[in-house]
């Protein structure tokens, strides 16, 4: 259902206030370099900042904006499983394509918690799911064989995982359970080459913020099997993808979109600050060495 490069886009702000015109842009920006689709309040999009009125509003702006050109994948997680009901209602009336559910955090449910929290959202919309594992973030882990569970009681529901577990032999546990038609996306940008030879079909991205075009060219790569030019660009790449987390994210992300568009300002929510002039000079180095600025 869903491939290529697709940025978890940033939530752009402006006196603590969701900047609407500049996020805008984003979404402009993004598809015309080639982004195959959008995910607006991920983790990187601070959707834990935001009240329910404001996710829902980046939600429908970003489906307003994209206009049909990019499937829209919404986030929709949270450690309230009514709430992320509410999320997914919604979005499905926006005319989003999916739903990001990230594994329920601070609850640290069990393997049957997951299962019952996800399959109560399976049978309680008819949005499709993207599964997000972050156990990094969430400290709950949604292991292979809970996940191979789901999307065999509920093909239609799951189809894709978002999976920034960092163990790679995942991909193929995936697939040998499940099968060809459920789509694996990576969570980690410095894994993407593995994760797409081990049978990934793309990624969910912090990187394809800042360079979309370059992100995109690399999975088209991938795809077309040209390892040597996918090895390129992802030497291009890698220096970048490090230093998005050389700080808190998202804000060494936003202060690289600042760098390349000056429409974007590099402001985070409380409790995220921005980002230290250790990360800023580890942004630029790589903005440099990709080509960016």
């Amino acid at each position: 259902m869903f491939s290529g490069s697709i940025p978890a886009l940033v939530t752009p702000f402006r006196d603590g206030v969701f900047d609407e015109a500049a996020f805008r842009k984003l979404v402009d920006w993004q598809i015309e370099q080639g982004s195959a689709a959008v995910v607006p309040c991920g983790t990187t999009g601070e959707a834990s900042t935001l009240s329910n009125a404001e996710h829902h509003r980046v939600i429908e702006v970003c489906i307003e904006q994209a206009a049909g050109r990019v499937p829209v994948i919404a986030g929709c997680g949270s450690n309230d499983t009514r709430n992320a009901l509410l999320h997914m209602n919604f979005s499905r009336k926006a005319g989003a394509a999916a739903g990001l559910c990230v594994a329920p955090y601070y609850n640290r449910p069990s393997q049957a918690g997951l299962i019952a929290h996800f399959s109560f959202l399976a049978e309680n919309s008819d949005l499709p799911i993207v599964l997000y594992n972050v156990p990094g973030r969430t400290v709950t882990d949604i292991l292979p064989e809970t996940v191979i569970d789901l999307v065999n009681r509920y093909p239609d529901r799951f189809v894709a995982i978002k999976d920034a577990s960092g163990d790679l032999s995942r991909v193929t546990d995936h697939r040998k359970g499940i099968g060809k038609q459920f789509v694996q996306l990576c969570g980690d940008d410095e894994l993407w080459l593995p994760h797409n030879t081990a049978g990934g079909r793309g990624c969910i991205s912090v990187t394809a913020n800042v360079a979309p075009a370059l992100c995109a060219e690399f999975q088209a790569a991938c795809a077309a099997n040209d390892l040597v030019e996918a090895r390129r660009l992802n030497d291009l790449l890698y220096p970048l993808h490090y230093a998005m987390f050389s700080d808190a994210s998202p804000a060494p992300v936003k202060y690289a979109l600042s760098r390349v568009h000056e429409w974007i300002e590099p402001g985070v929510r409380l409790p995220l600050v921005e980002c230290s002039d250790a990360s800023k000079k580890a942004v630029d180095e790589a903005l440099v060495l990709a080509g960016l600025v």
